[in-house]
Order: C-alpha cells, then structure tokens, then sequence
C-alpha cells in the first residue's frame, strides 16, 4: 500500500465506533484483496473487513469501543491493512488511532467527546542547537517529558509538519495538536 512514497492508508475514526478507511494502491490491482483488522490496545480483534483490491474504502465499526479521552485515558487502537493475492498477505502496514469528537465554541472554548477542557499548551519547534531538525527518537521524548512536566495538554507545532514520531508521542500521551501548514515568512503566489 503506497500513496507517492507514502502510506497508503488513510484512517478516520467516529466517535461512535465508525472507522471509514481509505487505502490507495501502486501498481495493478487485478486478483488482489485488502484486509483490513482493527485490534484494541491489548492486541484483541475486534473489527475485520476484506474489499477487493480496485476498492479504495471501507467502513468498520467497533462495538464497545473506548475513546481517547486526552490525557484522561489516551487510548489507542491499531489498524492493519494487508494486501492479499490469492489469501496470501503481500503486503501490509499498520497505523494507530483513536475515537474522538472535539469541537470549539466561540463563548465556551474547547471540547473533547462533549466535555470543556481548559487548553493549557506550548508551542514546539522541532529542533535544537547543533542539530537542526534532524532530532533522533530521544530528542523528541525529552522535549515530551519536558512538555509534559511543566502541566502542558496542548502543543502547537510551529510552522511546518514534525516528525510522525512526536504526532504518535502526543497521541499515547493525550495531547491535542495544532499542526500548522508549513509557512514560515515568505508569501507565495496563489
């Protein structure tokens, strides 16, 4: 499952236990299935559908399902696409995922699965002095636990998209994120 180098796997959870995914192919499609497997944070199934491959979406949906709740109960589960030529997995990735609702109003503020939450937050530049932003693994879990430590529960990412590493660190630690798009200082045209 490819999408011009990237993943090809596109997940969108509800809040109601939906998950609607779309996965894109490189390459033929003929004699081809996707399989796509939902399991909980402990590893159980619990959701499962099969598509033929020429198919770019499916619908699942996860009875009793948790919700990622914020730094309350960050919880998390993980799809798994597979690619599949005559029942045989060919390929396969996996990405993880919560259901959640959020939304803002304009006199209340921010809220997560029906509930206000007070945003209290940073903003984050990816990069540190010698390195540019070519930070390791480590790097980014010591600015978490530094994040984290001074009561944070929002980040905004400034000015360009960081590394998928940090996006699942906030994940598994019930941050929400506002990613910026990448801009910096200069206009462009259009």
């Amino acid at each position: 499952l490819l999408d011009m180098s990237l993943c090809g796997m596109y997940i969108t959870p509800k809040a109601d236990g939906r998950v609607f995914v779309k996965s894109i192919i490189e390459g033929v499609c003929e004699g081809l299935t996707k399989e796509f497997i939902v399991t909980d944070a402990e590893g159980n199934e619990v959701a499962r559908e099969e598509i033929p491959a020429e198919k770019d979406a499916a619908k699942l949906f996860v009875e009793n399902h948790i919700l990622w709740d914020g730094m309350e109960n960050p919880y998390l589960y993980t799809m798994t696409a597979r690619l599949k030529k005559n029942g045989e997995v060919i390929d396969e990735v996996s990405d993880r995922f919560g259901f959640r609702e959020f939304y803002f109003d304009s006199e209340k503020g921010f809220f997560l699965n029906g509930k206000p939450v007070k945003m209290k937050g940073v903003s984050r530049h990816q990069d540190r002095w010698g390195l540019g932003n070519v930070l390791l693994p480590q790097h980014h879990e010591e600015d978490m636990d530094l994040i984290c430590e001074v009561g944070a529960n929002t980040i905004r990412l400034a000015h360009y998209q960081h590394d998928q590493y940090f996006y699942d660190l906030c994940d598994e630690k019930g941050l929400v994120i506002w990613a910026e798009i990448p801009y910096i200082s200069k206009h462009m045209p259009g």
